[in-house]
């Protein structure tokens, strides 16, 4: 099911007043045109994978910036995103002008087939070279993959720091953590299958700690809430593959809920935003995409909302800066770029598919 926000409706029923948007310093002088157009276009439609109640103050802050701009934001998990859009666009259909999603070889497969416009971005400068692709795909946050586990049962003097001390923990303790642990089902979720695809790339040992999943008998499950409810429950004991932002904003409800940024490399997802190359308001979106973008989206982002900033500018715990201040030079971005696209061929999903099912068999 898919969630509607109209952010312009939650700021006139604020009663809150803006002054017209100005050109941001920096910007280009002609960037002014972008704004009038936006205002003549007056309503902006966003198709994301972002929870709601995540990206409302977002919303809201770009509202009082631009109140003439409606923004109707459609929450949608992957597989409906992308099966609307084309569906949309197949038909001829009013749709999303912008896209956000955390599906980052979804996104760069979008642009890869002609469907994202080029956009260069005047936040260029300010953003890591990995975080954009051919000026059409823009990720926006930086958020670690991380384990989680269940503080009542795990042992502090096993709460494992990286990788390989999660392998010496299921081997050493097999019996210990046999149906105590899970992760994400990369047979079943994107989100799985590029985590455990990009695992691979960092981590020698990634096929023998997927093997001591499969001897663990491990529970595999297809979102990031089920693995973490799994560990909550008291079902498993150790959750693994977590976005930091989705633990820590349930380890903030749930004291005994415990969060491990891997000390060896922690993966960096991020949301990744493109314009649609048939956006029916082309300069609403890209007001957005500037907005998320922008330090003060991106302070908004790591201070008001469930998710962590991505610029160096930016500091706080949920920011790129903060990462790197828990784990050093350990963090590992998944760049946005053609090599997400690989994995996604046939051949490669077959032969992945091959090994995994052997690993799930302790083989």
């Amino acid at each position: 099911m898919s969630r509607i926000i109209a952010a312009a409706v939650a700021l006139l029923l604020s009663g809150v007043v803006s002054a017209p948007a100005q050109v941001p310093s920096g910007y280009p002088a002609d960037y002014a045109q972008v704004i009038e157009a936006a205002k003549r276009e007056g309503k902006l439609v966003v198709y994301s994978t972002t929870d709601s109640a995540a990206a409302a103050q977002l919303l809201r802050d770009f509202a009082e910036l631009h109140p003439q701009v409606r923004v109707d934001y459609v929450e949608l998990n992957s597989g409906e995103l992308y099966t609307r859009f084309q569906a949309e666009l197949a038909a001829n259909a009013d749709t999303a002008d912008l896209l956000w999603a955390s599906s980052m070889d979804g996104q760069v497969k979008l642009a890869n087939a002609g469907q994202a416009a080029t956009y260069a971005s005047p936040e260029l400068a300010s953003l890591p070279k990995w975080a954009v692709w051919r000026n059409q795909a823009y990720g926006t946050t930086y958020e670690p993959i991380t384990f989680v586990y269940n503080k009542q049962l795990l042992p502090a003097a096993d709460v494992p720091n990286d990788h390989a001390a999660l392998l010496a923990l299921l081997t050493s303790k097999a019996a210990a953590f046999k149906g105590r642990i899970t992760a994400y089902d990369p047979e079943k979720s994107g989100t799985g299958y590029l985590l455990a695809n990009e695992d691979i790339k960092q981590f020698p040992k990634a096929w023998e700690l997927f093997r001591a999943f499969g001897q663990s008998e491990i529970t595999l499950r297809t979102a990031a809430a089920g693995i973490m409810q799994g560990v909550i429950d008291g079902e498993q004991t150790i959750g693994y593959g977590v976005f930091g932002s989705y633990a820590r904003a349930r380890a903030e409800r749930v004291p005994d809920l415990g969060i491990v940024v891997p000390r060896d490399y922690a993966l960096i997802m991020s949301r990744v935003a493109v314009i649609s190359a048939k956006a029916k308001r082309p300069n609403a979106a890209r007001l957005f995409l500037d907005y998320l973008l922008s330090q003060r989206g991106q302070n908004i982002i790591a201070s008001r909302c469930e998710l962590y900033a991505m610029r160096d500018d930016v500091g706080g715990a949920t920011t790129a800066q903060g990462v790197a201040e828990l784990i050093g030079d350990k963090g590992r971005p998944i760049p946005i770029g053609a090599e997400l696209l690989a994995p996604l061929s046939e051949a490669n999903r077959r032969e992945f598919a091959k090994k995994w099912q052997a690993a799930m068999k302790g083989q």
